[in-house]
């Protein structure tokens, strides 16, 4: 695994503060390992941490101690690509000048308006460039936003719980959707949900938060590519009700 690690948190640890006190400690001594190219989805009961990690991983946060690495290199501000629960397109712009906001921020990524062109027509959005948000359905704006976040150039994307607001059916159009984007650009991905068949069905492995602050790993060992089919498939099923019978008999 050496060599093709991208993500690494050694013995991370972080606790709220409130004015200025410890308050509650929400990770404590973490070690995780997220693999190049790799979909790796974390799940648990509210409070266990998940979008806290993710927050770390941003930078947008800072651990109390541990150290958090990314391809070999201590993780700063700016190294991945972020995509929060809403969307949070400006209103006021269009799509096309919402996914090319990166390249005002970072005057060392080069993006035309043509190459965003190519990718609004590649994920089909090409008809809505000079749309407004507001114009667009639930899960054209997720698209967008999933863009936005591709087209900072970072190899490793964090997804807050893309598609918890979408309806069922578009929610499954932007799965299968996601995992073909996936896999033609080998993105690494870390993604948070509360859905414990979407985790199956996304993820090469599965990182489970107890509220105890312990860690588990579940390898996802279902064939790639994989198709909405898989959904109804035994072994589909009988993981997600394994990882139900965990999380049901968890204490907090």
């Amino acid at each position: 695994m050496g060599e093709n690690m991208a993500l690494v948190l050694k013995n991370v640890s972080y606790t709220f503060k409130n004015n200025g006190k410890q308050h509650n400690k929400v990770i404590a001594k973490l070690n995780m390992q997220i693999n190049q190219g790799e979909f790796v989805s974390l799940i648990g009961k509210s409070g266990t941490g998940k979008s806290t990690i993710l927050k770390l991983v941003t930078g947008l946060l800072k651990q109390d101690e541990g150290e958090i690495s990314l391809n070999g290199k201590r993780l700063s501000l700016g190294d991945v690509g972020y995509m929060p629960q809403r969307d949070l397109l400006l209103p006021w712009r269009s799509i096309i000048d919402n996914i090319m906001i990166a390249a005002e921020f970072k005057k060392d990524l080069q993006i035309t308006k043509e190459e965003a062109r190519k990718w609004l027509n590649h994920v089909g959005l090409i008809e809505y460039e000079n749309a407004l948000p507001k114009q667009l359905s639930g899960g054209m704006r997720q698209r967008a936003a999933f863009l936005r976040a591709l087209l900072t150039g970072k190899d490793l994307l964090l997804l807050d719980e893309p598609f918890g607001a979408l309806d069922a059916l578009t929610k499954k159009e932007m799965q299968s959707w996601l995992l073909s984007i996936w896999q033609e650009l080998n993105k690494t991905i870390l993604f948070i949900t509360h859905d414990l068949e979407e985790a199956c069905f996304l993820s090469d492995r599965i990182i489970l938060l107890h509220p105890n602050k312990k860690v588990e790993e579940i390898n996802v060992n279902l064939p790639r590519p994989r198709y909405p089919d898989l959904l109804h498939s035994t072994e589909l099923c009988g993981l997600r009700h394994k990882l139900e019978k965990k999380i049901a008999n968890e204490t907090d």
